[in-house]
């Protein structure tokens, strides 16, 4: 089983383009393999694609707008994921409080994962609670979660899943061939933690992971506490040490 880190989780250290590079740096020095990038910031795909390679880490996909997914713009977002060495790309989230709004969703997302098959990319979206509840405006059966996952493939936070009240052992054994990731995170009620910190069952998630041949745990945490680099490096400790 191999590390990444949702670079979202170290979205402090980043205010201009020079700071990925370091925060790059410090994300190997910490002992991660892989990023799941969320931003570039502003960076180009080669500049991006030549640090990973200096330090040895491997790009596992990255967070984008809906709009990068459309039919206009997603040749460009290929262009620049498959520059970067990665097979999947996807969404942190999106509007799906309406039906209109869902629609768009499954609509763009659909076409865009069909698009990329072809050229060995996998799309998807990654869940919070909110996915796992029946919508009340639904004219089709289903929860949000089950409507997407038909139409591209999922990367399932197994913390929100759990908050949510959902069995991630029974989650991810029946949609693993949906699931191109999972993000280890724990937390308590709505708010994350560092690993082993929170009341995840984080031993269910890291034998379900194995169980089913999932090469990458991606770590995040949306809120870190003090400050990102302790978190993660907490987190990693954890991650040594019951998940390797």
């Amino acid at each position: 089983m191999k590390f990444a880190v949702q670079l979202y989780s170290l979205r402090e250290y980043v205010k201009e383009p020079a700071d990925m590079l370091k925060v790059l740096e410090k994300v190997k020095e910490i002992g991660f393999e892989g990023v799941e990038f969320a931003g570039f910031a502003g960076l180009d795909a080669p500049t991006l694609k030549a640090k990973l390679d200096e330090l040895g880490l491997v790009c596992v996909g990255a967070h984008m707008g809906l709009d990068d997914f459309t039919e206009e713009k997603l040749p460009e977002t290929l262009a620049f994921i498959k520059t970067l060495g990665a097979k999947t790309a996807g969404i942190g989230g999106a509007d799906t409080e309406t039906e209109e709004a869902l629609e768009h969703v499954i609509d763009v997302m659909g076409k865009a994962d069909a698009i990329a098959a072809r050229e060995g990319v996998a799309v998807y979206f990654h869940n919070h609670t909110q996915e796992f509840k029946e919508p009340l405006f639904a004219t089709k059966p289903g929860t949000i979660f089950d409507r997407i996952k038909e139409a591209c493939h999922m990367q399932v936070d197994t913390y929100w899943s759990f908050h949510a009240g959902q069995d991630n052992r029974k989650l991810i054994t029946e949609n693993k061939d949906r699931i191109v990731h999972l993000h280890i995170k724990d937390g308590i009620g709505d708010t994350p933690t560092a690993l082993g910190e929170g009341n995840n069952d984080l031993a269910t998630v890291v034998k379900t992971a194995k169980e089913i041949g999932m090469e990458w745990l991606i770590l995040e945490n949306d809120d870190p506490v003090p400050d990102g680099y302790s978190d993660v490096t907490r987190s990693m400790v954890w991650l040594n040490a019951n998940a390797r």
